[in-house]
């Protein structure tokens, strides 16, 4: 079971850091706004994963609260761009 969690753990690692790179080198804006929500769940993911292996729930709160501010972030950006494109 360890052996999976590692590599689990390596995948969102690696997600992370191609999510770094696109938002430092995305070509457009929605690229980088993209990037940043694929961050945020793979961070969501790391904690959980890190949860499972430490056995300890207090980052609990930590990423719930995260999670909830992708969603809500997600959603205001999708809602701009929509009313972007409108005009």
């Amino acid at each position: 079971m360890n052996i999976v969690l590692a590599i689990a753990a390596l995948m969102f690692a690696v997600a992370v850091v191609a999510a770094i790179y696109r938002i430092v080198r995305g070509p457009a804006h929605v690229d980088r706004i993209v990037a940043a929500d694929v961050l945020t769940a793979a961070i969501v993911c790391l904690l959980g994963v890190w949860m499972i292996v430490t056995e300890d729930t207090t980052l609990m709160p930590v990423l719930l609260a995260l999670a909830l501010f992708a969603v809500v972030g997600s959603v205001s950006v999708a809602r701009f761009m929509s009313q972007r494109n409108d005009d």
